[in-house]
Order: structure tokens, then sequence, then C-alpha cells
């Protein structure tokens, strides 16, 4: 019985910080910070980020 319960409780949780950070909840003021609010030091530090390139030719490391 305890273990149904602990269960329930882990799934609602889970379920519940799933729809939080989809940003479901901001209609109750639960919605977490963007990306920039979190972490302005590294956008700031950020040097030319338009010269990063993706090259097809490029393989994945081992």
């Amino acid at each position: 019985m305890k273990l149904r319960l602990f269960l329930i409780a882990l799934l609602a949780a889970n379920a519940g910080y799933w729809l939080w950070t989809r940003g479901d909840l901001a209609g109750f003021g639960l919605a977490p910070a963007s990306f920039d609010e979190r972490e302005p030091q590294r956008m700031a530090r950020q040097i030319h980020p338009e010269w990063v390139q993706i090259r097809k030719e490029a393989k994945p490391a081992p």
C-alpha cells in the first residue's frame, strides 16, 4: 500500500514537472524562467555566434 502511494506521488510529481517545463502552468503563474533570464552572463560572453557553421562531412566522435 505504501509503495503504491509512493508510486502515485512520484508519477504526479513527474507529470507536474513536465507540465511546468513546457510552460503549461504559466496561467497559474508557475512558468520557468527563459534561458536569457537564467544565465545572462553566458549570453554576454558569446563572441560571434553567427560564425558557427555545421558541416555535413563532419563525423561524430566515437
